[in-house]
């Protein structure tokens, strides 16, 4: 075989690995990594130097307040689950952590009662926390027939808020504990003293880590960009604080391919600083999805608004410029009253 065609055989080969790599759990993804530092060829680079590991720059550790749950990706309930305001997230609050996950997540045969009766909170109230608990994770097949299995998504961070800006907390540490380096003349050196059958085996130990350097780095150079472009909406808890943000202009501004990206975050998800968890995709909006959001807000706040009178106050607010017709639009989207049928004392008014 051509040396050519070989070498684009092996790209490609490297590529396929990558993307599946991209887009594995998080806890398949600590098994490689630990698969591949227990080689006993990873020890002795180590020790020569050819391998070292650089720790990732504020990479701190904490235990997944939900451990062992998965989250799902609910038909309904994102708006409860980004909301670090929603009378939900009030709820877990006051029943504490300790009590929240004994009761909701350990205990499956405690009535709503007592439930109720431990966290200090009503029966109505545990059997909303109850439901909505179920709503969002994976139980048993739960909101979907058995032919089609419910997407799930992998915690990898927590995003806490430290000194009044957003850090991240990871809950892998297998994974997290630091990024790989090779030292080009001590590679050199050490390739030279090792015979043929050796040699092969380094090279392709150093070929992995490589691709694992590759989805870790990306991942953690991801997840900073998104903390700090929401980080208004993290600090608030109010989901109107997000900024639009598509995985094309993230994707760019971390030098990879957009499709590389998607296939990254598509099954990860984080967890807020109120304690929920929601998927990497809640912190990539679209100017679109938040323009309808704030509309719907808007609309709540002052039913009797106008078109026009919608227009300006999201141009002043948001600094949204959108059109009277797609205003319109945006509300007949929207389920909401037209501006003529909204205020009808207003109307009334003005044809006085």
């Amino acid at each position: 075989m051509p040396r050519a065609a070989l070498g684009l055989g092996m790209r490609q080969a490297a590529g396929l690995k990558l993307a599946r790599l991209l887009s594995m759990r998080e806890k398949d993804f600590a098994r490689l990594v630990r698969e591949a530092e227990e080689d006993p060829l990873f020890a002795r680079l180590l020790r020569s130097g050819v391998v070292s590991r650089t720790p990732f720059p504020r990479a701190y550790f904490t235990a997944r307040r939900l451990a062992g749950r998965e989250l799902a990706a609910p038909a309904q309930g994102l708006g409860e689950l980004l909301d670090g305001r929603s009378d939900l997230v009030r709820l877990m609050k006051k029943a504490g952590r300790d009590k929240f996950e004994e009761c909701f997540l350990r205990e499956e045969g405690m009535s709503d009662e007592e439930r109720g009766r431990r966290c200090g909170l009503s029966a109505p109230q545990a059997r909303r926390l109850r439901e909505f608990l179920d709503r969002i994770t994976i139980r048993c097949d739960f909101e979907r027939p058995a032919s089609a299995p419910p997407k799930t998504f992998s915690a990898v961070a927590g995003i806490g808020i430290e000194k009044g800006e957003p850090h991240l907390s990871f809950f892998h540490r297998d994974i997290w504990k630091g990024s790989y380096r090779v030292a080009a003349d001590r590679l050199a050196a050490q390739r030279a003293s090792l015979p043929e059958a050796e040699r092969g085996r380094m090279e392709r130990l150093l070929r992995r880590l490589e691709l694992l350097n590759r989805r870790k780095t990306t991942l953690y150079r991801a997840l900073e960009a998104l903390a700090s472009a929401q980080s208004a909406y993290l600090k608030t808890g109010d989901p109107l604080q997000r900024q639009p943000l598509t995985q094309r202009s993230l994707a760019t501004a971390l030098g990879v391919d957009p499709s590389a990206l998607n296939r990254l975050i598509s099954n990860k998800s984080v967890e807020l600083p109120w304690g929920t968890e929601a998927p990497m995709k809640a912190l990539l909006p679209s100017a679109k999805a938040l323009a309808l959001e704030r509309l719907a807000a808007l609309v709540t706040e002052r039913p009797g608004s106008s078109d026009e009178g919608l227009r300006r106050e999201l141009a002043s607010r948001w600094q949204i410029r959108l059109s009277r017709r797609s205003i319109a639009q945006y509300r007949k989207d929207l389920g909401l009253p037209s501006s003529r049928t909204a205020s009808p004392s207003s109307n009334a008014a003005r044809t006085r």
